[in-house]
């Protein structure tokens, strides 16, 4: 019995520490690449010096910030299928005036909590204006009415933030709906000061989850 009561001690010391936690285990990703083929490339290279007035030669970026997004796209395949092309497919009007190169994202978390890595962490991709030079963009399959973000979504992206912030030097994490409060500062790039979208990816209600798990990693406050 005495050990019985030592084991259940033990288990609430390591409970409270966060060792059984299902955030602080390190998530599983699958590598599920889209294509970057030399046409995208040039694409984003070009996205980097005519909107960041950067003079790139090569699609790298230093992480310094990690965006979440919400696809709006109900299924894990048709997220995927709206980021495989290298160029903006004509639909998208709202953001033409932007250049060619297509949107898409580092990596995407399906609805059952599933982490696919799209692009290596270090290369452009487009998701999040005057930001993409030094952002990780994450995308959450769903974020429709009848597909809000789930439980699962929430505990894949805790980890993967925390998996991120391990190895590359992250000041920020932010909802995509709050990327227009860091015009004015250092990191914003864009020199077109009328592109602009509204956005309310992934959701406050989300990003309050999010934000509460890693309290403890100490994010720089999203400028006021």
């Amino acid at each position: 019995m005495r050990s019985f009561q030592v084991f259940k001690v033990l288990c609430v010391v390591l409970l409270t520490a966060g060792i059984f936690g299902c955030s602080s285990v390190k998530p599983v990703i699958v590598e599920r690449p889209i294509t970057f083929g030399p046409d995208r490339e040039s694409l984003t290279i070009s996205y980097l010096n005519t909107r960041y007035d950067l003079s790139a030669t090569s699609p790298a970026i230093t992480p310094r910030m990690i965006v979440l997004h919400w696809t709006a796209i109900p299924t894990l395949e048709g997220s995927l299928e709206a980021f495989q092309p290298e160029r903006l497919p004509s639909a998208r009007g709202d953001i033409q005036g932007g250049g060619a190169l297509n949107v898409s994202a580092h990596y995407l978390i399906d609805r059952d909590g599933t982490i696919y890595h799209l692009l290596p962490d270090t290369i452009m991709a487009r998701h999040t204006i005057g930001l993409n030079h030094c952002a990780i963009g994450i995308e959450n399959v769903g974020g429709t009415a009848d597909t809000p973000l789930t439980a699962e979504q929430e505990e894949a992206n805790t980890r993967l933030v925390r998996a991120l912030v391990k190895t590359y030097p992250i000041e920020y994490l932010i909802g995509h709906y709050e990327y227009t409060a860091f015009e004015g500062h250092p990191l914003w790039l864009e020199k077109d000061n009328g592109y602009r979208t509204t956005k309310t990816d992934p959701g406050e209600a989300f990003m309050r989850k999010i934000r509460e798990n890693l309290k403890d990693l100490s994010f720089k406050p999203v400028p006021e």
